[in-house]
């Protein structure tokens, strides 16, 4: 029985900031690489940032130096932090684990949150 919650999207500025919140619920042994994608209108679904179980990040080439991604592993929880911000970020985000439960593992989706980025 696990839930993905994903929150903090919205509508920003360009060059401005927004976090987004992604928390994992239910027995959950471990969980593995963590990651952010995002669906632009007409787009396929693409990686943004993504960190491993050991820490290692990467992130695409369009938000490099713009978007950080981290993890509180206490609270299940990772975060994707944009800053400078531009109209092509618009996009659904969602987020992403590879979790390990009791006798289950698999990737797990949150619900997606739209970031709309206008003037």
């Amino acid at each position: 029985q696990v839930q993905m919650v994903e929150s903090g999207g919205g509508l920003v500025q360009p060059g401005g900031s927004r976090r987004l919140s992604c928390a994992a619920y239910g027995s959950i042994y471990s969980i593995n690489a963590m990651g952010w994608y995002r669906q632009a209108p007409g787009k396929a679904r693409e990686l943004v940032a993504v960190i491993t179980s050991g820490g290692s990040t990467n992130y695409a080439d369009s938000v490099k130096g713009r978007f950080t991604i981290s993890r509180d592993n206490a609270k299940r929880t990772w975060y994707l932090q944009m800053n400078s911000l531009k109209p092509e970020d618009t996009a659904v985000y969602y987020c992403n684990a590879d979790l390990i439960g009791p006798g289950w593992s698999g990737d797990y989706w949150g619900q997606g949150t739209q970031v709309t980025v206008s003037s």
